[in-house]
């Protein structure tokens, strides 16, 4: 199928795509296209004019600023955050999760910035944004404003971003030092959007005992979530002792699941206590890629 007629800007600085934000409200931005385009060829998204951001060279900037933190603007694609080395040592839940995404071809193309921004639950980045404390950065005619990743996406397809404003940049805070990590998810095929997922992390002290714990479960509801206090029983002990059985019972005591094509929510909340627990054995058993030093 072809997608109806369009008109094409690619405009070659942030200022000039803001401009042609305001000429309509049938124009639309294209980051990677991996959603957007489908969605065009099914006639389910039909914007007479599309702006590509593909040409503004600050928004594909991956960067290690002076204060330790990585910044990645909106047209990073997926397969440069697996392939950048100071990305594995710093932040190493940024590959666990994001080698999930899809497939190759699609992470060669597709950017942070239009995951985000297209906002769909089984989205790993906004679990992965949720659970290190990211910031977006979005950039309108008025002005820049920066908000927490938590209050950026709203609901299924529905993120913060005003009319004629722009993602422009993810940070991400310095890295966590002695932190260890673990992801599942289940899809029915490897690539496939997850029915479930979870991103589990557990601070080691010097003592070997768990001092903070982190979780975020995406996929089962509108959007992804931080659900910590389903492992306060796992603060204070080793890694080898913790149950992760009830802290997976724990999590999906939480969820309000939903229902769609891929899954019931009786399902649902099987498939999330099932995530908790695998990324939680992971955490336990795997260091990170920062050491504790």
């Amino acid at each position: 199928m072809k997608p109806s007629a369009f008109a094409y800007r690619r405009p070659a600085s942030l200022q000039e795509a803001l401009s042609l934000l305001e000429q309509g409200d049938d124009v639309k931005i294209i980051a990677g296209g991996q959603s957007l385009v489908p969605a065009m060829n099914l006639r389910m998204a039909t914007p007479g004019v599309l702006v590509d951001l593909a040409g503004i060279e600050s928004l594909s900037a991956l960067n290690v600023e002076d204060d330790g933190s990585l910044s990645a603007g909106a047209m990073v694609a997926h397969n440069r955050f697996l392939r950048d080395a100071q990305v594995g040592a710093g932040w190493p839940a940024i590959p666990l999760a994001v080698k999930h995404v899809a497939h190759e071809q699609v992470r060669n193309r597709g950017t942070i910035g239009g995951s985000l921004c297209h906002a769909d639950p089984a989205a790993e980045w906004a679990a992965v944004c949720l659970l290190l404390d990211a910031e977006m950065k979005l950039a309108g005619r008025l002005g820049a404003r920066v908000l927490p990743a938590g209050e950026f996406i709203k609901g299924v397809y529905e993120t913060a971003l005003e009319p004629g404003e722009v993602l422009c940049q993810v940070r991400f805070p310095a890295p966590l030092r002695g932190w260890r990590w673990g992801f599942h998810e289940i899809a029915r095929r490897r690539g496939d959007f997850a029915m479930a997922g979870a991103l589990a992390g557990l601070a080691i002290d010097d003592s070997g005992l768990i001092s903070a714990a982190r979780l975020v479960v995406f996929a089962a509801e509108d959007r992804a979530r931080r659900l910590d206090a389903a492992l306060v029983g796992v603060v204070g002990c080793k890694p080898d002792e913790i149950d992760p059985d009830l802290a997976g019972l724990a999590a999906a005591a939480e969820v309000d699941p939903r229902s769609d094509l891929h899954a019931s929510a009786a399902l649902r909340f099987h498939l999330v206590h099932s995530c908790v627990v695998r990324a939680l054995v992971e955490a336990a058993g795997k260091p990170a890629g920062v050491r504790n030093d």
